[in-house]
C-alpha cells in the first residue's frame, strides 16, 4: 500500500468555507508540508491544478530541492500545453529530481474556466483530444521521433533529446468516471484514480476499468483520493468533523454547488450527489463522511474514525484493488503528523527510507531531564453508534 499526502496550493485552514483559522499559501508553509511528508514517509504528493492554485510544475520544481525521497504527482493539461512542450518538461524534472515524477493527467471538467485558458471543447471531444495527447506523449517522452496526423494535432518529426530517468516514462495517472474517460485510462494510463465513493460504487469503477484494459491486453493499478479525519476516539473524530465545516451556512453550500452544477464532470456530478447539497446525512457510508464535498469540488469525501477504523476502512478499499491512497486533512501539516502517528503503524505499508544519523530520544521529550520516555499500549477506542 502507497500513502500519498497533498500540497494545498490553493489555501488552507482549520475550517471550510471561512477565513477564521485560514493560512496564507506561502512558499514556507508549503516547504513545510513537503518536509513533512518526506521525512514522515509518505510515497509522495498530490499538486493541484486549476487557476485557484499555485502552478504545479513551478512550485514542484522549488519543493523538490527541499526534499529526498518523495514523489510529486503533478499535473499535465491536455489541450493547455501540447505533448511535445510537455513531454520535455516531464524529462527534465525527472532528471532534475532523480526519478521522483509522476504524471497526474487532468483533461479538465469546468467549462468557464477552460475557456478561460482558451480552450472551447465539449466534454467528449476534450477526452478524445486527450486520447491523442496521450499517444504523441508516450511516443515522444519514450524516445520515439513521432509523426502524427489526428483531428487536434499534427505533429512532424516530434522527439526529445534528453531522456526521462524513468522508462518508459514517469508513471500516468488518471481519474475519470465516465465511459470515455474509462477507455483512455485503460489504453493509456499506469494508475486509475477514483475520488473517494462508497466502496460498493468504486467497486464498480475497477471491474469496468479492468475489464477495459485487459481487452487492450494491459494491466493497471488503482487508486482513491481522499480526506482523513482520525482521531485517538471514535466520537474525537466525529466532533473534529463537524468542527470542520462549523462556519458553512446555506448561502454558502448553495454558492458552492451552484459552481459544481455548471460542470461536466461526471466525477463531479458523482461527488455532488453524494449529499444533495444537503447537511443531513452526511455519513454516506460507514464511517465515510460527505460534509468536505458542501463546500469543495474534487475530492469531497473523508474517513473519518479512530485509527483502527480508519485502517479498517482503508484496508477495505485495498480489498477492492486500491494500491495507492492520496489523503489530506486540514490543516495539512499537522494532520501529515497526525495520520502517520495514528494509522501508519496499522497499514501495510511501502515507506521509502531516508538515511538519517541515529539520534538518543527520536520519539518524545526526555522526562525529568534524565529518562528516556516509553511506548505505552494504547486504549482501546471507545465506539459510538
Amino acid at each position: 500500500m502507497h500513502l500519498l499526502w497533498f500540497i494545498p496550493t490553493h489555501g488552507d485552514g482549520r475550517y471550510l468555507g471561512t477565513a477564521t483559522g485560514g493560512r496564507a499559501v506561502s512558499f514556507s508553509y508549503l516547504r513545510q508540508i513537503a518536509q513533512a511528508v518526506d521525512h514522515l514517509g509518505y510515497t509522495g504528493a498530490l499538486l493541484p491544478t486549476g487557476r485557484s492554485c499555485e502552478d504545479a510544475w513551478i512550485m514542484a520544481s522549488t519543493l523538490v530541492t527541499h526534499t529526498q525521497k518523495m514523489r510529486f504527482l503533478v499535473a499535465v493539461r491536455p489541450g493547455l500545453v501540447s505533448p511535445g512542450v510537455a513531454a520535455r518538461m516531464a524529462a527534465t524534472f525527472d532528471r532534475v529530481s532523480d526519478g521522483r515524477l509522476l504524471i497526474n493527467v487532468v483533461t479538465g471538467g469546468d467549462p468557464v474556466e477552460l475557456a478561460g485558458d482558451g480552450l472551447h471543447l465539449n466534454h467528449d471531444d476534450r477526452y478524445k483530444l486527450t486520447d491523442e495527447f496521450l499517444t504523441v506523449w508516450r511516443q515522444i517522452v519514450g524516445g520515439e521521433v513521432t509523426n502524427f496526423q489526428g483531428d487536434y494535432f499534427n505533429i512532424h518529426n516530434g522527439k526529445i533529446l534528453f531522456p526521462p530517468i524513468q522508462k518508459p516514462h514517469p508513471p500516468l495517472w488518471f481519474g475519470g468516471s465516465s465511459s470515455i474517460a474509462q477507455h483512455i485510462a485503460a489504453k493509456h494510463v499506469d494508475v486509475y484514480l477514483t475520488w473517494g465513493e462508497p466502496p460498493s460504487q468504486v467497486a464498480e469503477k475497477i471491474a469496468s476499468v479492468r475489464r477495459l484494459a485487459e481487452e487492450q491486453g494491459r494491466k493497471l493499478q488503482f487508486g482513491i483520493r481522499l480526506h482523513v479525519i482520525v482521531r485517538e476516539t471514535e466520537s474525537e473524530a466525529w466532533d473534529a468533523a463537524n468542527q470542520l465545516i462549523r462556519y458553512l451556512d446555506a448561502d454558502a453550500i448553495a454558492s458552492a454547488q451552484k459552481t459544481y452544477a455548471r460542470m461536466d464532470s461526471v466525477g463531479q456530478q458523482r461527488m455532488s450527489q453524494l449529499h444533495g447539497g444537503s447537511q443531513e446525512a452526511l455519513e454516506i457510508s460507514p464511517n465515510l463522511w460527505a460534509g468536505i464535498g458542501l463546500v469543495r469540488g474534487g475530492a469531497g469525501t473523508a474517513l473519518v474514525g479512530d485509527p483502527d477504523t480508519v485502517a479498517a476502512r482503508m484496508l477495505e478499499y485495498a480489498d477492492l484493488g486500491i494500491d495507492s491512497f492520496i489523503l489530506s486533512g486540514y490543516p495539512h501539516l499537522e494532520e501529515a503528523y497526525r495520520v502517520a502517528e495514528l494509522l501508519f503503524p496499522r497499514l501495510p505499508l511501502d515507506i521509502p527510507t531516508i538515511e538519517q544519523q541515529q539520534v538518543l530520544s527520536p520519539f518524545g521529550e526526555i522526562v525529568a531531564n534524565q529518562d528516556f520516555p516509553k511506548q505505552q499500549k494504547a486504549k482501546t477506542a471507545a465506539t459510538v453508534d
